[in-house]
């Protein structure tokens, strides 16, 4: 058993939303950060339990650079659903100022902030180094800036008095997951007791191992008294298949452009995808994305199910890399009209 999670029904399972805020070739940041606002309220009015945003830097198709001032304008234009990250890359950031951050959003909209850290910069190490300008930090300091980050919120959590303080952010209880694509992340959360969200969506291969290793590693704590597994997924729904098939090539262009290093805008789909890879490219697509649930409404129903069979997530957080607005808009329309089906 991966998690202990009584139910593996869509109906009795928490869906989420993943937004990177594409931005799509011919496009403007201003209009992706549009978008994003759109589909949340999409989202909210379609009963997803939250919506987080990621961070990633250098990236000419992502729009979630300044993670913490995007979901302050998602929850400022929503009313109930949780906006977070997913995540804040720890090693970009002094722990002090993510508390001082997330302390003033869940001043702001209390209750409705969730905090997702990740251990891996997010980008490049040029663009990691221009970030933390001493370069000091990495992901081996991970553990260490993790306890440095809690204990801003929860004092109690240092054996030394606390000489600085996060204000705002000092005695607020603000969700922390960790995030992952490996064990290590999911074998740390589950030791501190805290949930723990998994980056199947581009580390498909590695989702069974890391959330048996969660459970296994679980010990019960203040904030989570039994393993809460959350697992990203790449959903592209539409009408028909052929429909969710081409759409889907946008997010294949992106995947194939990162592994040729030369990343870009959002693409419009193509019919001859296929066409433009190499063989060796093909696997490593596989094995980035070959995870994805492409296609109609029973097509994605009986794939999803059967993901929540195999991983047993309390949790599954859609990503939805698509170039048209509508389009968009319409997969995760049909993914919570089956969430809400017998």
């Amino acid at each position: 058993m991966m998690t202990k999670h009584s139910s593996t029904h869509m109906k009795d399972t928490q869906f989420s939303v993943l937004d990177l805020s594409p931005i799509i070739q011919g496009g403007s940041v201003s209009q992706s950060l549009k978008n994003t606002l759109d589909l949340a309220q999409h989202a909210e009015k379609w009963g997803y339990t939250r919506y987080w945003l990621a961070e990633h830097h250098n990236m000419p198709g992502i729009a979630s650079s300044a993670t913490s001032v995007v979901i302050g304008h998602v929850a400022a234009g929503t009313s109930t659903i949780r906006v977070g990250s997913g995540g804040i890359m720890l090693p970009n950031h002094a722990p002090l100022v993510i508390a001082e951050q997330f302390g003033t959003l869940e001043s702001l909209f209390p209750g409705r902030i969730d905090l997702g850290i990740g251990r891996a910069p997010g980008t490049d190490q040029l663009t990691a180094q221009a970030l933390r300008r001493n370069g000091r930090m990495d992901a081996e300091d991970f553990p260490q800036s993790l306890n440095e980050l809690r204990a801003y919120f929860d004092p109690s959590l240092s054996a030394n008095k606390a000489y600085v303080r996060a204000i705002p952010g000092e005695g607020l209880k603000i969700p922390i997951w960790l995030l992952g694509s490996s064990g290590f992340s999911a074998q740390l959360s589950g030791h501190l007791g805290l949930p723990f969200s998994f980056a199947s969506h581009f580390s498909p291969e590695n989702t069974l191992s890391a959330l048996d290793l969660y459970c296994r590693s679980f010990n019960p704590s203040e904030s989570l008294k039994e393993p809460y597994a959350m697992v990203g997924v790449n959903v592209i729904a539409a009408d028909t298949i052929d429909e969710a098939h081409f759409l889907a090539s946008s997010m294949q262009q992106q995947f194939l452009n990162l592994i040729r290093n030369t990343p870009m805008p959002l693409l419009p789909p193509i019919n001859n995808f296929e066409d433009l890879c190499s063989d060796y490219e093909k696997s490593l697509l596989h094995q980035r994305i070959g995870s994805s649930i492409i296609g109609d409404r029973d097509t994605v129903r009986e794939k999803l199910q059967k993901f929540l069979e195999d991983t047993q997530a309390n949790e599954v957080i859609v990503n939805a890399q698509i170039y048209d607005h509508h389009a968009r808009l319409r997969s995760y329309e049909i993914v919570s009209e089956i969430m809400e089906e017998n």
